[in-house]
C-alpha cells in the first residue's frame, strides 16, 4: 500500500476508534469515586441597574397600594417621603391623602411634609377638613411648619386655647368646620396620642402603630434617631459610617442608614444598597428601594 494511501487509512481509522469511545462513554457512564461529587456551575447574570431600578419602585407602589395592611401602606409612604419631588412618588402621596385609614391618611400629610414638594400643599389644605381630629392637627402643623402657609391658622389656636374658645383677633385666614370642635377634650385627648407618638418619625412610619411596630422589631430608637441627624451632615466620613452600618443587627439602623446613604446620590453606593431589597425586614427593603431610585433614578433622569 502506497505510503500516503497508509497514512489516510490510519487517520480514518483513528478517528473511527475516537468515535466509538466517546459513544461508548455516553452510553455507560463512569461512576463518581466514592464520596467525589459533582457541581453543575451556572453562571447568573447580574440584574442591570434599570431592572433594579423599575423592581425599587415596584415594590414601592405595591406597598403604598397594600389593601390588607395599613401598617405597610404607612412604612411605604415614609420612604416615598425621602424621594422629594420626584412627580411618580408626589402622585402616590397626594392619593394617600384619600385613604380611608386615618393612620394612612395621617402618614401621607406628614410624608408631604418630609417631601416639601409645593404640588402637595393643596391636598393638604384639603385634609383641614377632615372628620378626625388628628388628622387635621397634623395637616395644620405640616403647613405650617414645613410650608410656610397659614391656612390652618384657626385650628392651631383652637388647639391652642385649649378648653377654652380661640381668640378671633389671633386667626388671620378662614375658618374651618373642625376649629369649633378641636378645643373639646376629646378632641384634644387624640390630639395628645398624636404628638406624643404619632409625630415620632423614623424610618418604620409613623403613628403609635408604627411606634408598636419599632419596639417589636428590636429597634434602637435613640441610634435611629442619631443617624437621621447626621443627614444633612454630607461627608465622607458620616458616608463611611452609613455604609459600615448597612448590615447592623437592628432594622432601624439599617432602614436609617441606608436613606441617608442615598440622599449623598453617590452611583457607587448603589451596589451596596440593592442587596438590601432582600432584607428580611419589609421596612429596610423600602428605605432601599427609595435610596436606589434617589440614587438611579436621579443619574437616568440626567442622561
Amino acid at each position: 500500500m502506497p505510503r500516503l494511501a497508509t497514512h489516510v487509512f490510519l487517520r480514518l481509522l483513528l478517528a473511527a476508534l475516537l468515535f466509538a469511545a466517546s459513544a461508548l462513554a455516553q452510553d455507560n457512564p463512569q461512576p463518581a469515586p466514592d464520596g467525589a461529587t459533582f457541581q453543575t456551575i451556572t453562571i447568573v447574570k447580574p440584574p442591570e441597574p434599570s431592572e433594579i431600578l423599575q423592581r425599587s419602585w415596584q415594590l414601592l407602589t405595591d406597598s403604598v397600594q397594600d389593601a390588607k395592611h395599613f401598617e405597610t401602606r404607612t412604612q411605604a409612604l415614609n420612604a416615598l417621603s425621602s424621594l422629594g419631588s420626584n412627580s411618580r412618588a408626589v402622585a402616590m402621596i397626594a392619593a394617600a391623602m384619600k385613604d380611608t385609614n386615618l393612620d394612612v391618611r395621617s402618614a401621607a400629610v406628614v410624608a408631604a411634609g418630609k417631601a416639601r414638594s409645593r404640588s402637595l400643599i393643596e391636598p393638604v389644605k384639603k385634609l383641614l377638613n377632615d372628620p378626625e381630629p388628628q388628622v387635621v392637627f397634623i395637616a395644620a402643623t405640616t403647613l405650617w411648619k414645613e410650608f410656610r402657609d397659614r391656612s390652618g391658622e384657626d385650628i392651631l389656636a383652637a388647639v391652642a386655647a385649649g378648653d377654652r374658645r380661640a381668640n378671633p383677633n389671633l386667626i388671620h385666614g378662614a375658618r374651618h368646620d373642625m376649629s369649633r370642635t378641636m378645643h373639646s377634650p376629646a378632641a384634644l385627648e387624640k390630639i395628645g396620642i398624636t404628638t406624643a407618638a404619632g409625630m415620632l418619625l423614623g424610618p418604620f412610619g409613623f403613628s403609635v402603630t408604627a411606634v408598636e411596630y419599632m419596639r417589636k422589631n428590636g429597634a434602637d430608637t435613640a441610634r435611629v434617631r442619631a443617624i437621621e441627624l447626621l443627614e444633612d451632615e454630607k461627608t465622607e466620613d458620616v458616608r463611611a459610617a452609613m455604609r459600615n452600618a448597612l448590615d447592623d443587627k437592628d432594622p432601624g439602623v439599617r432602614a436609617a442608614a441606608v436613606k441617608v446613604l442615598g440622599d449623598f446620590h453617590r452611583q457607587q453606593d448603589s451596589s451596596v444598597i440593592a442587596p438590601l431589597l432582600d432584607d428580611t425586614k419589609l421596612p429596610v427593603r423600602l428605605a432601599a428601594a427609595a435610596a436606589y431610585i434617589n440614587i438611579r433614578g436621579r443619574a437616568q433622569a440626567m442622561k
